[in-house]
């Protein structure tokens, strides 16, 4: 394991007697990044994570975290990753203070070094205001953030989280995104979820779990990309918007057009040879008399190609 990675898995596999929730699984993640661990529900995302972080033993293969064997169930390996699982439980009677100092004593921190990083991660949380609250009466995204600070408190090297915001409101979402967001850099984030759009937001990059199976690993914008070719954008202006109907209708009878819909002001049309479109399309734009607010080649979203991958 080279010091550029931060997670490795050699033919980490996990079977429950006929059931395959983990099919041999070879993943290097680099250190820094954030990592999007993408998949339905089910997919195999839960167990992953159970196997790196030591929670389950694996029925083949072995996993590193900065360089130390996690799937030994070895205590000592504990120290090199915070652990953020799905539904995060606390003695809600307990005030954060009270309750990072409980978790640091379990990591032997001294007392001032606790102190310190009590301070650090509550404020870094945005828990600061609410130290000395009982947990009880936190938000669920109060109790996501709270989550992430122990999870931080050791200042471990690289962060699991595993389906961080799926049972958060719009707001709560956005402000754990946020949050994570400002860990670029500073840790390794591995995050599990399957909601697409929150692992487009913040990851650099993606991985897509399916029935078990490791189906790629790529960098975000060149997954992104490798599909931008097929489909193009038009954002028709006001005045022209009442001639847009002709056109739409002249372009599904065109052989080289696969769909085309319209929203409003919006026309996205997905054409199957890109050759012919790219002569075409200006020609039938002016043929019809549409003043264009903006045109582009469009960029899908990864919701579109995790279909398109997990579907094939």
């Amino acid at each position: 394991m080279n010091r550029e990675t931060a997670v490795l898995c050699q033919n980490l596999s996990k079977q429950y007697k006929d059931v395959h929730a983990l099919k041999p699984l070879n993943l290097e993640v680099p250190h820094g990044a954030i990592f999007g661990f993408l998949g339905r529900n089910g997919a195999g995302k839960t167990t992953t994570i159970r196997l790196l972080t030591g929670l389950a033993k694996p029925t083949s293969g072995a996993a590193w975290v900065a360089g130390v064997e996690t799937t030994q169930a070895d205590s000592g390996a504990r120290a090199q990753f915070g652990y953020l699982p799905q539904a995060p439980s606390f003695y809600k009677w307990m005030t954060p203070i009270a309750y990072l100092d409980y978790v640091g004593k379990i990591f032997q921190m001294d007392k001032s070094t606790r102190q310190k990083r009590i301070d650090e991660m509550l404020e870094l949380v945005g828990l600061a205001d609410a130290a000395k609250r009982p947990i009880r009466g936190f938000s669920g995204g109060m109790v996501q953030r709270m989550g992430i600070a122990q999870a931080l408190l050791h200042n471990p090297p690289v962060l699991f989280l595993d389906e961080p915001t799926s049972a958060l409101d719009p707001a709560g979402r956005y402000e754990l995104l946020s949050l994570i967001e400002q860990l670029r850099g500073e840790v390794t984030v591995f995050f599990s979820s399957h909601i697409l759009g929150d692992v487009e937001r913040i990851c650099d990059t993606i991985g897509i779990i399916h029935e078990g199976e490791l189906l790629l690993v790529e960098d975000r914008d060149t997954l992104l990309n490798r599909y931008v070719s097929d489909v193009v954008a038009l954002t028709i202006l006001p005045e022209s918007v009442a001639k847009v109907e002709p056109f739409v209708t002249a372009m599904q009878t065109l052989p080289w057009v696969n769909s085309v819909v319209q929203e409003a002001d919006k026309v996205r049309v997905t054409v199957t040879d890109t050759a012919v479109a790219h002569e075409a399309i200006l020609p039938l734009v002016v043929e019809h008399q549409l003043q264009l607010q903006k045109f582009e080649w469009a960029r899908p979203s990864l919701e579109e190609i995790f279909l398109a991958i997990s579907e094939n």
